[in-house]
């Protein structure tokens, strides 16, 4: 195929790297309301390697998928052992976040908080009515939470 052809099909899946995917599943299936698809041993070699360009890499992955189809790969590493948790702001290059409308964001937040994660700031409204805030979690991910009026 001509490179100058190729193009997005679709939106596949954001993933996310976690400490540990036992540890998060309950979050994203009980209080963001995420499916879990399948749960896979994907383990490590020069494939592997090749593919997230991280030598010593061996990993598992959870997909889910939330209610309206949005897919979410949840990915753990046993190695290398040397990585570390990113503590990004908003603010520095590389840093990105997911963006889910919820029903009450005032509730989503007290049920998040369990779990550590934790506004950045007091929710805000906008002038069209819709209130937003930057959540953060334990494994530095950052979910912004939006309520869009009635």
């Amino acid at each position: 195929m001509n490179d100058q052809t190729s193009t997005v099909l679709r939106t596949e899946h954001t993933g996310l790297t976690v400490a540990s995917i036992d540890d998060v599943l309950e979050f994203w299936t009980e209080i963001l309301g995420f499916q879990l698809v399948y749960r896979k041993e994907l383990g490590g070699g020069h494939a592997m390697e090749q593919v997230v360009g991280v030598s010593g890499a061996y990993l598992r992955n959870a997909l889910l998928e939330g209610p309206d189809g949005y897919k979410v790969e949840l990915i753990e590493y046993d190695s290398p052992e040397d990585r570390v948790v990113l503590n990004q702001r908003p603010c520095d290059i590389g840093s990105a976040h997911l963006t889910f409308a919820v029903t009450d964001l005032y509730a989503m937040l007290n049920r998040m908080a369990p779990y550590g994660w934790m506004a950045t700031g007091e929710p805000q409204t906008a002038p069209s009515g819709t209130i937003m805030v930057y959540t953060r979690g334990p494994d530095g991910h950052t979910i912004e939470i939006m309520q869009h009026p009635e």
